[in-house]
């Protein structure tokens, strides 16, 4: 009985090796214009492949993440990234290269969950407040830890500093606005006429929100306006379940998973409670609806840009 239960349990690791697969990753640090309000008002972003938040990277558990950071030729500063699903050296894997350079580390995906990478380098609340961030999903192994969602989308939430050179001002919180995805009211068009992007789903349907607070100093309550989560993930971890919460507070460099399931047609409004925040900027419309875009929140479609 001894030897068939070690031969079962070896059978059984082996099977998972061989489902565990290697995921090449490639970022690109740029310093470039992009707007950050629906009038269009540039500002001068460091970014991962010149977007706010950069890539979604989505992994498995157990996966091994082979990254590789290039630091565009034109960039003017040093970067690097630092991945919150790993545990590696933080000297040797988290260093900074100069633009020009690149540089290769990997680790292994070892817990589920929805997790924050950014630029580590100094000063860190620079790099950071400048939009060098993004999220990484870790999907569980077991397919049926987390029940199936119908749609899925990933808001970072951050701070606007007005002066992105004037570190002083970031170390004191004097932010402007509190954004979405490196927007201003970016999906929200009760408060920003001009803005043209919501979220979308149908009534019934579960939809996931893989949120993040990039920071770089605030605190967020994450709130659902006439709704209620109907389970959130500390982490995006599964085993770290709530059900029937009203808000949950993200701290900075922090993540979770919401799930939201609305029974009726009509809106929802993805807020932090913080009034500050949300009549600043962060408020994201979830309409639901039963024409609601059948491409929306699947695949490619999780952030909106």
């Amino acid at each position: 009985m001894k030897k068939t239960t070690l031969a079962l349990a070896l059978a059984l690791a082996a099977l998972g090796a061989a489902q565990a697969k290697t995921v090449q990753v490639t970022l690109t640090a740029k310093e470039v214009e992009l707007p950050i309000d629906n009038k269009g008002t540039m500002y001068r972003a460091w970014t991962y492949n010149g977007q706010i938040p950069g890539p979604v990277v989505r992994v498995t558990e157990g996966d091994i993440v082979e990254f590789t950071l290039v630091n565009d030729k034109t960039s003017k500063n040093s970067h690097s990234t630092d991945f919150h699903a790993a545990r590696v050296d933080v000297v040797k894997e988290f260093e900074s290269i100069k633009p020009g350079e690149s540089k290769k580390f990997s680790f292994p995906a070892t817990y589920p969950g929805t997790f924050f990478y950014h630029c580590g380098s100094d000063p860190m609340i620079q790099h950071i407040a400048r939009g060098m961030f993004g999220v990484i999903i870790v999907d569980p192994k077991d397919p049926n830890a987390l029940p199936k969602a119908d749609r899925e989308y990933v808001l970072v939430q951050s701070e606007l500093y007005p002066n992105p050179d004037n570190q002083a001002e970031m170390m004191a919180g004097k932010w402007t606005n509190t954004m979405f995805n490196g927007g201003v009211f970016k999906y929200d068009p009760v408060h920003d006429p001009a803005a043209t992007r919501i979220l979308q789903a149908k009534p019934g349907e579960r939809v996931r929100i893989h949120f993040v607070n990039a920071g770089v100093n605030e605190f967020s309550s994450f709130h659902p306006i006439a709704g209620i989560w109907d389970r959130v993930y500390v982490s995006g971890n599964p085993k770290n379940v709530i059900h029937g919460a009203q808000s949950f507070t993200v701290g900075p460099g922090d993540g979770a998973a919401f799930d939201i399931i609305s029974p009726v047609e009509g809106a929802n409004a993805l807020v932090s409670h913080v009034m500050k925040q949300a009549l600043t900027g962060a408020i994201a419309i979830l309409q639901f609806s039963n024409d609601a875009d059948p491409k929306a929140g699947k695949g490619d479609n999780i952030v909106v840009r």
